[in-house]
């Protein structure tokens, strides 16, 4: 079974740091783009970054570019974000996601995801 389980999220203030983890379990992760997507409050999903097999090519949305870095680990299957001056608009529920890495479809399998609230 494909299981992506995210962890990380937390409240912060703006301008702080959260690193987001994605372990990913049930098929080959190294075989597997992967991508961030998001969904703010009373919004729709928006994809947020992405990365192919080997972890050597990223996407990002113009949004978080210069702030987010994406990166995975293929030896212990995990996918990171690393989310640098947050703000206020990057509250959201985050979730990890197989699938074409850049743009929000297609999407695979998605996890529950990991709320992360900015403050101001």
């Amino acid at each position: 079974e494909v299981q992506l389980e995210e962890s990380g999220g937390g409240l912060v203030q703006t301008g702080e740091s959260l690193r987001l983890s994605c372990e990913a379990s049930g098929f080959t992760f190294s075989r597997a783009d992967m991508k961030w997507i998001r969904q703010a409050p009373g919004k729709g999903l928006e994809w947020v970054s992405g990365i192919n097999t080997i972890g050597d090519t990223t996407w990002y949305v113009p949004s978080v570019k210069g702030r987010f870095t994406i990166s995975r680990d293929n030896d212990n299957n995990i996918l990171y974000l690393q989310m640098n001056r947050l703000q206020s608009e990057d509250t959201a529920l985050y979730f990890c996601a197989t699938g074409r890495p850049y743009g929000l479809y297609p999407w695979g399998t998605r996890g529950q995801g990991t709320q992360v609230t900015v403050s101001s």
